[in-house]
């Protein structure tokens, strides 16, 4: 069974969309570690709840980004990881965790990427008055949002909505395609190493 390791900031709604999917069996995978990079984040509270073991820590606390990738990637390693999944982690990664994690790094963005990559797609999307947006799961690179696109869903947005009731509809879209996404991938890669 793969291990996985979520890595978030804030509420953490996709990690307790993943962690229900494990639950449920549809994702044969185990979470092994979650990274946050805000100590007081609500995500932390979930993951303790879950009994997911927690490497919180405080970038400004570490001389460079090179330092602190270097303690997650030791804390991944510890952990077994074999896959990372970004769940709302509002940084970029960086070389350290790119070279030691490159091609198992997937992140998940709310919006039809290439449009409206980086912080606020959706208050983008919507300032911008396009029709439809949607939600992309991707494989991360050194880019912002550019990394090759696995999957991607769209969402239509209605006239009447507002910024926050567009918010709930790709949340809702996201919580259905990312553990999608995770359950193929982590099964593909199972299967393939049973054929080796």
């Amino acid at each position: 069974m793969k291990k996985i390791a979520l890595f978030a900031s804030g509420s953490g709604s996709n990690v307790q969309a993943i962690a229900d999917s494990v639950q449920k069996g549809e994702i044969p995978a185990e979470i092994t570690i979650l990274v946050c990079d805000q100590p007081d984040a609500y995500v932390i509270k979930r993951a303790e709840k879950l009994q997911i073991p927690v490497f919180a820590f405080r970038a400004k606390d570490y001389s460079s980004k090179a330092e602190f990738e270097r303690e997650i990637v030791q804390k991944l390693q510890e952990a077994e990881v074999d896959y990372i999944f970004l769940a709302g982690y509002m940084r970029l990664i960086g070389e350290t965790l790119l070279n030691a994690y490159g091609g198992k790094i997937v992140n998940i963005h709310p919006s039809l990427l290439p449009a409206f990559p980086g912080k606020d797609a959706i208050g983008q999307a919507f300032t911008a008055r396009v029709k439809i947006t949607g939600v992309t799961v991707h494989f991360v690179d050194e880019g912002m949002d550019t990394g090759p696109i696995i999957d991607q869903e769209m969402v239509r947005i209605a006239n009447e909505d507002t910024r926050e009731s567009l918010q709930v509809k790709i949340q809702q879209v996201e919580h259905q395609l990312y553990p999608k996404v995770i359950r193929q991938l982590v099964t593909e890669a199972s299967r393939g190493e049973g054929k080796k």
